[in-house]
């Protein structure tokens, strides 16, 4: 009786995250769906760069930044460099004696969070927007972003990501198109449940100071609504970056970004003074989510315990086989989906070994 309750209770969340979820959201979102007011403002925009040790990709970042459709007068970009050892620094101050709009600030090392803190601290402007040193925006992007703070309700806005093509093994980019097709639907419904870190922005009024080890991506969206504000997500301002060069680099960048999920879900009082919709929405595509290893895990025990029971327990037996043969094999969806998974295994045994540091890794391949 216990495996079959666990078998059932596995299934039915992993169909529910993975398939279900989705589809009502979207079905949700065009009965029930909250317009964002836009107009094409251009308020004072402080742009913040978080780097350490960014030398080979940090010119071209502030080319990009430079290059914006946006007006000179109202945009300061500031690179909040944390401790960087190369020549990030250097490199920085020679853009900003070519162009007042680029600002250097020095950081003691302790992570991109509180890098970010700090270059928030020291500007002013009413918008604060957020791009990673290895992305570049679409010449539009800031403006596309930025016209969704004319509605009052909106706090924060995040924009559109894709990958540039990958050379290797990776399918990220299979992952982050469905992701903007649901994010879509969230931010319709009224609320997204994470950010893009390349590209997103924040009322400066709504700014808040989190715990180092959380970062912006999971936090502020979630922080904004317990606080009775709106997190939007922007497909038309456009951000992109290169991928993990293969399966085993984006599998180890999964591990270690999961690894401050976990923190996040466990500490983070994510559930806290949440209406019905967006408690629906961040159970089922964040907890649950973030969950699908251990249900596979307790779905394939089940499953083994089960076997002699029935023909849907050795179809759902032979399913989950066959979906780990094609993962051995190489078969790239297969093996994308079951190493991405397993690796919210491995960082929950992390996070509960070794606890997260608020520093971070580059991603090999990335720059």
């Amino acid at each position: 009786m216990v495996a079959k309750v666990l078998f059932c209770t596995s299934l039915g969340a992993l169909a529910w995250t993975q398939v279900t979820y989705p589809f009502v959201a979207a079905a949700l979102a065009r009965m029930r769906g909250r317009p964002v007011r836009k107009r094409d403002d251009e308020p004072r925009v402080t742009l913040i760069v978080a780097a350490h040790d960014e030398e080979s990709v940090i010119e071209r970042r502030l080319e990009n930044l430079l290059e914006l459709d946006y007006p000179p007068e109202k945009l300061q970009i500031v690179v909040a460099s944390d401790a960087s050892a190369d020549r990030t620094d250097e490199l920085v101050e020679a853009a900003a004696g070519r162009d007042s709009r680029v600002r250097l600030l020095r950081c003691p090392r302790g992570g991109k969070v509180a890098a970010q803190n700090r270059a928030v601290a020291s500007s002013e402007d009413e918008i604060l927007a957020f791009t990673d040193a290895n992305a570049q925006w679409r010449s539009d992007a800031l403006r596309r972003l930025v016209r969704n703070f004319a509605d009052p309700d909106v706090a924060y806005v995040c924009g559109g990501h894709f990958y540039e093509a990958a050379d290797g093994t990776n399918r990220e980019g299979t992952y982050w198109r469905f992701e903007a097709w649901l994010r879509r639907s969230e931010s319709a419904l009224g609320s997204i449940t994470g950010g893009i870190g390349p590209i997103y922005a924040v009322r400066r009024s709504d700014y808040v100071e989190v715990d180092p080890r959380f970062g912006h991506d999971l936090a502020l969206p979630y922080l904004m609504v317990q606080r009775g504000r709106r997190a939007v997500f922007e497909p038309e301002a456009v951000a992109w970056e290169k991928p993990s060069r293969n399966i085993g680099d984006e599998y180890r960048r999964k591990v270690r970004m999961f690894e401050h999920c976990w923190l996040i879900v466990l500490r983070g009082r994510m559930l806290r003074g949440l209406g019905p919709t967006y408690l629906l929405e961040i159970v089922s595509h964040r907890h649950l989510r973030y969950a699908s290893g251990l249900l596979h895990l307790v779905l394939l025990g089940a499953s083994i315990a089960l076997v002699g029971d029935g023909l849907v327990y050795q179809a759902a037996l032979g399913a989950q086989l066959l979906v780990l043969l094609a993962a051995a094999v190489g078969v790239g969806v297969a093996r994308y989906y079951v190493l991405v998974t397993w690796a919210t295994v491995v960082s929950l045994v992390r996070y509960l070994r070794f606890g997260v540091p608020a520093v971070w890794a580059k991603a090999e391949g990335t720059r």
